[in-house]
Parts: C-alpha cells; structure tokens; sequence
C-alpha cells in the first residue's frame, strides 16, 4: 500500500514580521544596556533631539536622546568626545535599522559639569564676555550696597561682620535668594534686575560660601554671566572659596576671594581714613607755611629792588623821542629812494611806448584782410566756373537730352522692360518706343539680329 507524506517547507517571513521578530528578539533580550564609545556624526536639529553614533575601534552604533532626556544635559555633546551611555536596543522598523534610545549621557574622563564649565567659558570667552574692557569701576568709597545672597548663609554675616567693623553707617540692602538648586539661577537673575531699576546704589554683591562644583551651579550659568554684564552698577562676585572660581566670578567686574574680603575691598576701613586725612592735613598745613614764607621772602626782595620810576620814563621819553626822529628820517630816504625809481621806469615805459608797435601791427592786419579778400574773391570764382561745367555735364549726360538728339528707348509690353537686343522680341510682340518728345506703340514685323546699322530693309 503506498502512501505520501508532505514535506514542510522553511517559513516564509514577511519584512514586517522579520522585523517584529528582530525587535523583540532585541528588546526583550537587551532591556536596558551600559555603552561605552566615542561620539561621531553628531547633529542636533530644532526639535531639540540628540541624534549621533557610538564608535570603537571596531564597530559603530545609532544612538538617539530625545528632547525630554536631553534638556537634563549640563553641556553638549560634541564629536569626538567618549561617554559611556545608558539606554534602551530599539528597532526603527520603516528603515530596519537597530540603535540605543538613551537616557543618560556622561563624558569619560571630566564630569558633565565640568565639561559644561569649560563649554560655557570658551563660548562666552569668544563672545567678549570676561573682557578686561568691558568691565566698570568700583566706587572708592561706596555708600549703598545691594547685597545678593542667602539670607540664612554664613556668606551673609562674614560680610556684616566686615562692613560693621570697618565702617558702620554703610546702607546695606539684602536680597534674600536661593544659593543653589535648579530655581537659584533664575532668583539671582531676577534680584539683579530688580536692583537696577528699583534701588538706588554704588554697587552690587553676588555671595555665597564655598561647595562642590554641583552647589555652585547657578553660579556658572550662561544666563546669569549675560545678566551681570547688563547691569549698568558694578558688580562684585564672592562666590566660595579662593580656590573656587565660577562663571560668575569670570563675568563680574571684580572677583573677591571670600564674602569677607569682598568687605574688605570694598569698603576701606574708617579709623584708617581717619588717619590718612589727618596725615594729609598735616602735610598741607607745613607746604601752606613754607610756601607763605617764601612769597613773603620773594615780596621783600622785590620791594627793596624797586627804584623811582620817574627816571626809568624820562629815559624811556628820550629813547623814543630819538627813535622817531632816526624813522622819520629813515622814512623819507626810502621815499626819496622809490620815487626815483619809479620815474625812471616811467621813462624807460614812454621810450617803449607799445603804440607804434599798434600801428604797424594795425597796417600789416589791414593788408593780410585786403589779400584774404583778393584770394576769396578768386576762390569763389574758379569755384563758379567749375560748376558750370559740371552743369553742363550733367545735361550732357541726361537721358533726355540724348532722347532730344534722335535716339529713342524701346520696351516690351506689357513688362516695359528694355530691349537691349533682337533676339528679345519676336514677330508680332508689342512695343513701346519712348522718343524725346512722346511715345509710340508699335508691332513688330520683323527681328534681324544683325548689329550692323543700315537704314535700308
């Protein structure tokens, strides 16, 4: 007895299912994965996702970070830089290909604030921001301060403490702000703006005790290093320690160390200036008595020096009086001296006198005009004969003329062309002979092609 048995064939995928496959081969096996590699082929569009690919030595992958995890960045990713990443393998069906959504994003080697830091400085940097010439003066000695700060900080009583003891009656106004934390920027930026338009003072304190590179984050900020360069009164920045420096520090127009030796600087200390302007007295008083001394000094050896002056003005009245008479007769020999030379250039003018020269100059312009005459009058003749015979041509050579003398135009008809030979015409064809005077119209008998004239038929 026989008997078939069917064979089962390989199944048959479509792209889409292959696909599905694929993906949930992958996702469900690599749910969430650490990579390590470097960043290359890196944009970042409008739409505010990260898209680049992870590279070694060896292999690359896609990688993508969306908006809504990108926004957490403190700095931008740039290529060339190594991260290790951390995210989810997903499947973009319409184009089959595999890539890491990420969900977190670190450099290797410098944390992401300190990179962030370093991003922020260059670009301000290129932009002007820290130049030395952009920023204001302090005001010697200030007399209102507006001091930007944590209300509860040691920040804040370091500088009371400074500015009590150095000089007590200073107007201090605390704007109380967030130090740190994501809303501190905004605070400070906001305190800023509402010291320039509604409080009248020498200068502005941004302070805050020293942290970690994360607490003195609102301090390094793109927005508030913009903010403090706006603000038409100096700012002074005393963020942290010595050894911390920030953005802030880098964009205000002074950097103190400390909260207190922004006290310090700012503020001299009265006692201090109590002395210096009694040193300064002192001094102005002995240079205003040497100096009394030796004018009075000077005054006596003038008085003693000082003689009548009556004898000094009869001298002077001599003086001028022999003066005058050395210039009046210095006066008429230089008179007597031009007169005569100015007589001999009146005769040497009349000897040279220019009217004879008119004269024969007239007589030969009267002959040249009678020549030019005498030659146009010649010119215009021959030029009349000339034309004559010229007319005389022309009627020689008008048609008409020879038409008048017994010569006569032939034309055929009905063309009116001209006949120039006999062989043209033909027994019976019409003709229009043009005499001088009128015209025929004739038949033809008879064409000889003979050139020789002879008046006989």
């Amino acid at each position: 007895m026989g008997f078939s048995q069917e064979i089962p064939g390989p199944k048959v995928y479509s792209v889409q299912e292959l696909t599905e496959e694929i993906r949930d081969l992958l996702e469900g096996t690599l749910d969430f994965v650490w990579v390590e590699g470097e960043i290359s082929n890196f944009t970042a569009p409008r739409s505010g996702h990260y898209y680049m690919v992870l590279k070694d030595e060896s292999a690359q992958i896609r990688a993508v970070m969306f908006r809504l995890q990108a926004r957490y960045l403190k700095f931008v990713p740039e290529n060339g830089m190594k991260v290790i990443v951390q995210g989810r393998v997903g499947v973009y069906a319409p184009r089959g290909e595999y890539q890491v959504i990420l969900d977190y994003l670190e450099p290797l080697g410098i944390g992401a604030l300190a990179l962030a830091f370093d991003q922020i400085k260059n670009k301000l940097a290129k932009q002007g921001v820290f130049d030395p010439e952009i920023k204001k003066s302090l005001p010697f000695l200030p007399r209102r301060i507006a001091l930007i700060t944590s209300p509860t900080g040691a920040a804040v009583r370091d500088f009371l403490n400074v500015i009590q003891r150095r000089f007590a009656n200073l107007e201090i106004s605390i704007l109380p702000v967030r130090v740190q934390g994501e809303q501190a920027c905004d605070e400070i930026i906001t305190a800023l703006e509402a010291v320039n338009r509604d409080l009248n003072v020498d200068v502005i304190v941004l302070t805050r005790g020293g942290g970690s590179l994360e607490d003195l984050q609102a301090f390094n900020e793109e927005a508030l290093a913009l903010a403090i360069r706006q603000s038409r009164i100096p700012v002074v920045s005393a963020v942290g320690h010595e050894i911390d420096v920030t953005i802030c520090d880098l964009a205000s127009d002074f950097r103190a160390p400390t909260p207190s030796a922004a006290a310090e600087l700012l503020v001299a200390e009265k006692e201090a200036l109590k002395s210096r302007l009694i040193d300064l007295r002192s001094r102005m008083v002995a240079v205003m008595g040497h100096q009394q001394s030796y004018y009075r000094e000077t005054l006596k050896n003038l008085r003693d020096r000082l003689k009548d002056p009556r004898k000094r003005l009869a001298d002077a009245w001599l003086h001028l009086d022999e003066l005058q008479q050395r210039l009046s007769r210095l006066m008429h020999f230089v008179l007597h001296r031009h007169r005569m030379a100015v007589n001999e250039k009146s005769n040497a003018l009349l000897t040279h006198s220019p009217q004879n020269r008119v004269a024969s100059h007239r007589q030969h312009l009267a002959f040249q005009r009678t020549s030019l005459v005498r030659a146009m009058q010649n010119e215009l003749r021959g030029l009349g004969m000339r034309l004559d015979l010229l007319k005389k041509g022309l009627r020689d050579l008008n048609p008409t003329a020879i038409l008048n003398r017994g010569y006569s135009i032939t034309f055929d008809l009905p063309d009116k062309r001209i006949l120039k030979k006999a062989s043209a015409i033909h027994p019976g064809d019409q003709v229009m002979v043009l005499l001088g005077e009128g015209r025929l119209i004739c038949r033809v008998e008879r064409a000889e092609n003979d050139s020789k004239f002879s008046t006989e038929y």
